[in-house]
């Protein structure tokens, strides 16, 4: 497997280890990491990783919505 390259987000200040890391694998799914537990990778169709961005961007994630 190529060396990936993780993007953290924006929204992480300097020196968080709590942060969301982003790298598209080429060929295939969004992968995805938390900064704090970088050994464990999430996937995500791009499709799915979309709704994700745009629901978040809408405030749709939050504790308890529904």
């Amino acid at each position: 497997m190529p060396r990936l390259t993780w993007q953290k987000s924006s929204y992480s200040g300097s020196g968080q280890d709590d942060c969301l890391e982003v790298t598209p694998h080429p060929g295939g799914p969004i992968l995805y990491r938390e900064g704090d537990h970088p050994t464990t990778v999430g996937r995500a169709t791009a499709p799915s990783w979309a709704a994700f961005l745009r629901a978040v961007k809408a405030d749709r994630c939050a504790a308890g919505f529904r």
